[in-house]
């Protein structure tokens, strides 16, 4: 069997891994380092773009209880995670470039691995058994001809912004300082606090400051889970004082700051710090001048500043089954961003699944049905229901069936749910032998 996946991002990569460990010929198609989106930067494949943060591993969250689903299906990008996470309290973040280069290299070890990189323009799978399209929310504009033809009109989109990386040693020491909230974890972040007059100048700015010039798009929407720190900061001073900059569980001279900017570790040595919260399209100029009225950053050395992307994504519930395939051809899988979840591990889990779909179909076995006790089967659920509102979605425990019980405790109900998600996916996997 030959399988042929466009896009080395990370549901290309998880695809590409789960088919490459059942024996499958696979060939990556990934257009770095012969073109590079405006996003991307490094050579090697599963790059993230966004934040270096996986969210949280507490199984009393949906994200980690995302991951401890992936885990139980042989995650690559959940494996490889872990072995170059850098310390961030519950939340599992990564050294970015050695996770990616993690990634490729664990790859590039199968001898039925092929790696080629090539912009690719066409839908045609070829002489390839099958076909998995995973060129994410930056899909260059070589293949939109393709996917236009395919979906027709069916094409959305939303904007999304990265937040800026500065160097820890220009972090100011008298304005900030090392914690996390109401001290749990190991003092994985860097806070800037700000009195009352600092962070209403600073709000001020925020909000007066001039913004990029968007391109190739009529407006401007922007999907909530990340939107842009002055965007936000638009809705009113408290928006993001209860928002990113929220002083709660923080304390700095025996005192609660009036707001705190939270720096988090970008790299295993800890050089680098990226501000949590802080995407951004403001211009360069902008960010240099605004976010220097932070105090603790007055004197800062930015190595990247904050940019703003297009994230284009499908009507999947019109062209998609639950297992990521073409309902109009099962040999051709359309997963991650693309098809509407929305985050990194989300993105993942439809590179595994849609993995599962493609073999088992190829091989005439039954479709896995993963539920919707599931964080899996609900996101599967979600991209292959008809909704005449579709939108990105990212895990939570709002998508999974309801407890036959009634659980007040809301601490108490979220365990009730992963213990019964982690419970269903064991049977699962016993009863489809994965």
């Amino acid at each position: 069997m030959r399988v042929k996946i466009i896009g080395g991002g990370l549901a290309g990569c998880e695809c590409a891994y789960q088919l490459l460990k059942r024996k499958v010929e696979v060939t990556l198609v990934e257009m770095k380092p012969t073109k590079f989106s405006p996003a991307h930067k490094l050579n090697t494949l599963c790059e993230l773009v966004c934040s270096n943060s996986l969210k949280s591993n507490d199984l009393s969250t949906a994200s980690g209880l995302l991951k401890e689903e992936l885990r139980l299906l042989d995650s690559l990008i959940v494996d490889c995670a872990e072995q170059t996470k850098v310390p961030a309290g519950n939340a599992l973040a990564v050294d970015r470039e050695k996770f990616s280069l993690l990634v490729t290299e664990r790859l590039k070890a199968f001898e039925n691995f092929h790696l080629v990189c090539d912009v690719e323009s066409s839908l045609d799978k070829g002489d390839f058994d099958a076909l998995v399209v995973a060129t994410g929310p930056l899909t260059d504009e070589a293949l939109l001809p393709a996917l236009k033809d395919l979906f027709g009109d069916s094409f959305l989109y939303f904007f999304d912004a990265v937040a800026p990386i500065v160097t820890a040693d220009t972090i100011d020491q008298e304005w900030s300082f090392v914690g996390d909230r109401y001290g749990k974890g190991d003092g994985d972040y860097i806070n800037c606090p700000m009195d009352k007059e600092q962070f209403e100048t600073f709000w001020k700015e925020l909000v007066t400051a001039q913004t990029a010039e968007i391109k190739d798009f009529e407006n401007d929407d922007v999907f909530e889970g990340c939107m842009p720190i002055e965007v936000m900061a638009k809705r009113g001073q408290d928006t993001i004082r209860f928002g990113p900059l929220k002083p709660v569980g923080l304390r700095f001279h025996d005192q609660r700051p009036y707001a705190v900017v939270q720096l988090r570790k970008e790299n295993a040595t800890g050089t680098l710090y990226n501000l949590v919260g802080f995407q951004t399209h403001l211009k360069w100029s902008e960010q240099k001048r605004v976010f220097s009225l932070i105090p603790a950053l007055k004197n800062a050395e930015f190595v990247r500043f904050g940019v703003m992307h297009r994230n284009t994504y499908v009507n999947s519930p019109h062209f998609l089954c639950e297992d990521f395939t073409l309902k109009s051809n099962p040999n051709v899988a359309f997963v991650g961003q693309l098809t509407g979840v929305e985050g990194y591990m989300e993105s993942c889990l439809s590179g595994l699944v849609g993995a599962l779909g493609i073999y088992r179909k190829l091989n005439g076995l039954q479709p896995i049905d993963f539920g919707c006790e599931t964080i899996t089967g609900a996101l599967t659920k979600h991209v292959s229901t008809i909704n005449g509102n579709f939108q990105p979605m990212n895990a939570n425990f709002g998508i999974l069936t309801p407890l036959p019980q009634h659980i007040r405790d809301k601490s108490e109900k979220k365990k009730a749910l992963s213990h019964r998600s982690i419970e269903k996916m064991n049977e699962i996997l016993t009863k489809y032998e994965v």
